[in-house]
This record gives C-alpha cells, structure tokens and sequence, in this order.
C-alpha cells in the first residue's frame, strides 16, 4: 500500500510518496505560497500528482501548529495565517482521498519511532533542536495527542522563571535555551566576551558580523574551547530538561533530531551528563537511552504518510 506524505515549512512544502516500510519512491518540492488559498491549492496539485503517478490510497499532511483532537482543524499555526483552519475538510474535497493531519514534530517522531532510531522500543520522546525545541511523545506504541490534541509541546515548558522572551507569547521557554538560535546566542555571548570566544568573534567577522550555525558546528568539530562551552550550555538545558520529562512521561529513549543533532555524540555527552544528574533518584534507579534521529529532513512526510496509511 502506498501513501503520500506532504511536510508544509515555512518556506517550502516537500512531499513524497512512501511505502509500509517508510522508504520514500518518489520525491519533489515547491515553495510555499505566502497566501492560504494557493498554499492549499498547491498542496491538493501536488497530492493528486502522486495518486494519479502510484495509485496511493491516502495522503497524509504535515505542518507546524496546533491541531485539534480530530486532526481535522488547524487551530493556530505560526507561520502561516491558519486560525481554526478546517485543513482536512478542504484538502479532502480537493485531493478525493482520505486525508490525515498532523503536527510536523509528531509526524518526524512517528517516522524515528517506526522506522528510525526508536524502532525497537514502545515508548520514545524526540527532541528536535531547529530554530525552536520540536517535541513528539510515543507512548506504549501509540503517538500521545491528549485532550485537546495538542500534548508533546516539550519546547515550551518553562524551563526559567521570568526567562527570555518566547514567540508563543511567554517567557523562559526551553527552545529559547536547547535550540540552534540558543547555540547561536551563547555563541554570541562568547564571542563578545573575548578570552575562550576569540575564535567564535574572527569566525563572524568573516562571516559580516552573523555567527552561522555552520561557523560554530565546524569549530565545535575542531575542538574550538569557546564553540564547546557554547554547546556544553545549550546541550545541559536540554539534559536537564529531560530528566523532568523522564519524571513525568518515563520513556525508555530520547531522540534528538534537527540541525544540531548533526554533532553527534559530541552533543549527546552533555546532555546525557544533565539528563542523569537531574533525575528524581539519581543513580538509583532506571535511566533512558539516547540516540541521534535517523532519518533527517525527510522524517516529517515519512511519518504522516505512515500514520495515512493506519488510517485509510
């Protein structure tokens, strides 16, 4: 049986179409269309390019925001003017097939828990570290929606009284301190601070005056002392973090995904290191695995074309 899954960014829509096994056959992308009428009809145009291509049964449709408990209505979304937007109803009339909803980061944690680095246990969060803190919990095999369909927000926890500044509206969120923009501005902070940030300030001076994601990763691989500490800070706000969701959800394995996520181990070291000295009990009971997500940019239209294909 095949699906098709379609992930709607802020700036481009990928889609796929992905077999029971999640390997994707056939793959494109367009950009997205700022208005809400075209962003739609482009994501009816691409679906019914696929089906009448492969034959899928079902599509399954990817985006950023709040879903409601149907997974029909796009409460709030925030980038893209949707506000109670009934999305499954308009791509439906439109695509002529069963349409599935999902939020994007529980579409690339389904896509990690079935076929990625959470295949093997029951019960899994992943973390993915972008430009926020995306959240996805499994819970006995099955994706924890809660009761207004809106659970696994884990970026937005206070994770600091009176914190900075958040764009949902608070302050002290977790993503404004275990994110890549975090990793930047801690990057920042040591680069004006001079001593250990000395490499971090030439590295954006030659980039006119931005500090890059790509700049602090490739210092981080030399061993840079000042690139470390920076993530050494974001990496122990996540750790930290995990220890009270293992407090509350006790999963047996976090995966941690996003562009940071590309450091590997060297990330992972410290957030292991926050994670169990932060534990309710430490060092007296049961701990989580962590892993690195395995399937990239293409988890989110793997994801929801799976959780398609359960429902069609």
């Amino acid at each position: 049986m095949l699906t098709v899954g379609i992930d709607i960014g802020g700036t481009k829509i990928a889609g796929g179409v992905v077999d029971q096994d999640g390997r994707i056959l056939d793959k494109g992308r367009v950009d997205t269309p700022a208005d809400t009428d075209a962003l739609a009809a482009a994501v009816i145009e691409m679906a019914r390019s696929y089906i009448d291509r492969h034959g899928a049964v079902a599509v399954g449709v990817a985006a950023a925001g709040f879903i409601d408990k149907a997974q029909a209505t796009v409460i709030h979304a925030p980038n893209i003017a949707w506000r109670n937007e009934p999305l499954k109803a308009v791509l439906e009339a439109g695509i002529g097939r069963p349409v599935t909803i999902e939020n994007d980061a529980n579409a690339a944690g389904w896509a990690e828990f079935r076929f990625g680095a959470g295949a093997e246990v029951d019960d899994m969060v992943m973390l993915t570290m972008g430009t926020g803190v995306g959240g996805a919990v499994i819970i006995g095999g099955r994706m924890f929606h809660g009761g207004h369909g809106i659970a696994g927000e884990l970026g937005h926890i206070r994770f600091t009284r009176n914190g900075l500044p958040c764009g949902c509206g608070q302050n002290g969120c977790l993503e404004q301190y275990a994110s890549g923009r975090a990793l930047q501005r801690e990057a920042g902070a040591l680069a004006d601070a001079g001593g250990i940030g000395e490499a971090l300030a030439q590295a954006r001076a030659a980039h006119g005056g931005t500090l890059t994601g790509h700049a602090i990763s490739d210092l981080i691989l030399a061993g840079d002392p000042g690139a470390l500490e920076a993530l050494r800070r974001v990496a122990t706000a996540l750790g930290e973090a995990c220890g009270g969701f293992q407090a509350v959800l006790d999963p047996e394995l976090f995966v941690i995904g996003g562009g940071v996520a590309q450091l590997g181990d060297i990330l992972l070291e410290p957030v292991r290191l926050a994670y169990e000295t932060s534990l309710p009990g430490y060092g007296e009971r049961p701990v989580a695995d962590f892993a690195i997500a395995r399937l990239g940019n293409d988890a989110g239209l793997i994801g929801v074309a799976d959780l398609a294909g359960r429902e069609a």
